[in-house]
C-alpha cells in the first residue's frame, strides 16, 4: 500500500495491533483512492495525524487543487485519528464532513494536520487544517466519525483493501 513504512505510530499502538495479527500501516493507510491521489501519511496518533498530497494530478479544470481532493485528504486524516482513538476493538465510519476552502493552490504539496475536537465512546470529531508549502491555510475541515464495534474480519478486509 504505497510508501507507508515511514509512518510514525506510538509503540503501544503498534504492539496492540501486532498482538491481534493486524498490519497497522496497511490498516491506517490512505486506501486505494488516497494512493491514486498521492496521499502519504507522515505521522499518526489519536492526538495528531499528519499527511501530505501533491496538487499535481488533483486539480479541477481551472488548474486549482480540487475541493474534493482536499476533502479526501481531510477524511483520510480524520478517519485515521478516529480509528486510533477507538482502538483495536472499534472501526471508524465517517458520518459528517464539512470543508471550507480558503484559497486556491496550483502547484506543490499540501499538508493536512488532524487534531481532535471531541473523542467520545461512540463518536470522534477531528478538525483538519490543510496548508500550502508556504504555511497558508488552504482548507479547514471537520470530520465526525461513528465508532462501531469491530466485527470479525473487519481488520482483514481493511488490510486486504490496501
Amino acid at each position: 500500500m504505497g510508501e507507508q513504512q515511514h509512518v510514525k505510530f506510538p509503540q503501544e499502538v503498534v504492539d496492540e495491533y501486532a498482538a491481534l495479527g493486524v498490519d497497522l500501516p496497511a490498516l491506517f493507510s490512505a486506501g486505494h483512492l488516497g494512493t491514486r491521489m498521492g496521499v502519504r501519511i507522515r505521522e499518526a496518533s489519536a492526538e495528531r495525524v499528519v499527511g501530505t498530497m501533491p496538487v499535481e494530478g488533483n486539480t479541477q479544470p481551472y488548474g486549482l487543487l480540487h475541493g474534493g481532493a482536499s476533502a479526501v485528504l481531510a477524511e483520510t486524516l480524520g478517519s485515521i485519528g478516529s480509528m486510533l482513538h477507538g482502538g483495536s476493538s472499534k472501526t471508524a465510519v465517517g458520518v459528517d464532513l464539512n470543508c471550507t476552502h480558503h484559497r486556491g493552490v496550483r502547484s506543490g504539496l499540501v499538508t493536512g494536520v488532524a487534531t481532535p475536537v471531541h473523542r467520545g465512546r461512540s463518536t470522534a470529531t477531528y478538525e483538519i487544517v490543510i496548508t500550502d508549502e508556504d504555511g497558508r491555510r488552504v482548507c479547514t475541515a471537520r470530520l465526525t466519525c461513528m465508532l462501531r464495534d469491530m466485527r470479525p474480519g473487519d481488520g482483514e478486509q481493511a488490510g486486504a483493501a490496501s
